[in-house]
C-alpha cells in the first residue's frame, strides 16, 4: 500500500471511508467550494458511490495509484491524482483537490502536491508531469510555480466561469529540470 508522510500531511490508497468522504464532498456537499476552483467551467454529472469507488482501483503505473487521498491528522480533505494525456510520449497531467475549504491556504495543497510529483518521478521513468487550470485559479498556478512548473500554453478566453472569460493554463515540469531541483 502506498503511503507518503510529509509534515503536514499523510497521502494515501483511499480506505472505503476515505472514498466516502470524498464523495460526499465531490457530489453531495451543499456550497461545493471546491468546484469553483477545480475546473468550474466542466459540467460533471454525478456518479453513483460504487463507479466512483471503481475509480480508485485504477494504476497509472505497475504499483503506482491514479489517486491518493490526502489526510491531515486522520481526515480525508482532498486528494491528488493523474491521468494520462499520451503514454506514447510519457505525457502524465496531474492535479490535486483540497475540498475542506478549512484547510485552503494552509500550505496543506502545496505539500501533498509536491509529495505526490516527486513519487511519480521516483517511482518511474517518465518524461514530463503537467498541469491544467484556468488563469482564475491563481493557488494552483503558484502551487504549480513552488514546483518549478513552467507555464506551457496560455489559450487565451478558452474557460468561461459564471459569464466572465478566462485563459487555460498549462504548465509542466520535465524530469531533467525535476533533477536540477533535487540537486
Amino acid at each position: 500500500m502506498v503511503q507518503i508522510k510529509g509534515n503536514q500531511v499523510l497521502l494515501k490508497e483511499a480506505a472505503e471511508r476515505d472514498i466516502d468522504e470524498l464523495y460526499f464532498w465531490k457530489y453531495e456537499d451543499e456550497e461545493q467550494e471546491a468546484k469553483k476552483w477545480n475546473g468550474p467551467y466542466i459540467s460533471e454529472e454525478k456518479i453513483s458511490k460504487a463507479e466512483y469507488r471503481s475509480h480508485w482501483a485504477q494504476e497509472i503505473h505497475p504499483g503506482l495509484p491514479a489517486s491518493l487521498v490526502i489526510l491531515v491528522n486522520g481526515k480525508a480533505i482532498g486528494y491528488v491524482g493523474s491521468y494520462w494525456v499520451d503514454k506514447n510520449t510519457d505525457w502524465l497531467e496531474t492535479g490535486i483537490v483540497i475540498y475542506d475549504k478549512n484547510y485552503w491556504n494552509g500550505g496543506y495543497g502545496s505539500e501533498a502536491y509536491a509529495l505526490w510529483t516527486d513519487h511519480i518521478f521516483q517511482n518511474t521513468r517518465l518524461h514530463r508531469l503537467g498541469m491544467s487550470t484556468c488563469s482564475g485559479n491563481r493557488r494552483m498556478i503558484k502551487v504549480a510555480e513552488k514546483l518549478g512548473m513552467k507555464e506551457e500554453a496560455r489559450i487565451r478566453e478558452a474557460r468561461n466561469v459564471n459569464g466572465h472569460y478566462f485563459d487555460a493554463v498549462k504548465m509542466g515540469i520535465l524530469r531533467r529540470e525535476w533533477d536540477f531541483i533535487q540537486s
